[in-house]
């Protein structure tokens, strides 16, 4: 789990931020992934040596620079979204289908739960969680006879 936290918060979010949003500056990408300048400016410097991004200085404002992915970039993005794809498939295959399909129950349960919630805000009423559950469970059993289907 270290291991996956450190890699979420580092190169690969950056590639993955610039695949889905396109050219930004380093503070952009600061906000973005919730990270410090300084954070941002080594990540930054370890993806320009590898050749996965690009650095320019902005025609339009001369002050800012812009940070683009480069075609070997996306090739990294693309391999770890394989290899991801490649190990959810397996472990979901070892687990079998009756715990795979508990398991995302329980995780469509959860994250609904978490979509309900907001720091400093009062919990909601039991009314709101039963329908919001009820709303995921009937979406969540419709992708998954769906997904079953096209296999």
């Amino acid at each position: 789990m270290k291991k996956a936290n450190r890699e979420s918060q580092g190169e690969p979010l950056i590639l993955s931020i610039l695949m889905q949003k396109g050219e930004q500056t380093p503070s952009r990408l600061a906000e973005f992934s919730g990270s410090s300048s300084a954070r941002i400016s080594a990540v930054l410097g370890t993806l320009e040596k590898k050749g996965m991004i690009t650095r320019r200085i902005d025609s339009d404002d001369r002050r800012n620079i812009l940070v683009s992915i480069t075609s070997q970039g996306k090739e990294r993005i693309e391999s770890n979204h394989r290899e991801m794809r490649d190990t959810l498939t397996w472990i979901f295959e070892q687990m079998g289908e009756q715990k795979t399909h508990d398991f995302m129950k329980l995780m469509n349960e959860f994250v609904t739960y978490m979509a309900l919630t907001h720091p400093g805000e009062p919990r909601p009423t039991k009314e709101l969680v039963q329908e919001s559950l009820r709303e995921a469970q009937d979406s969540f059993e419709k992708e998954f006879s769906a997904s079953k289907d096209e296999t």
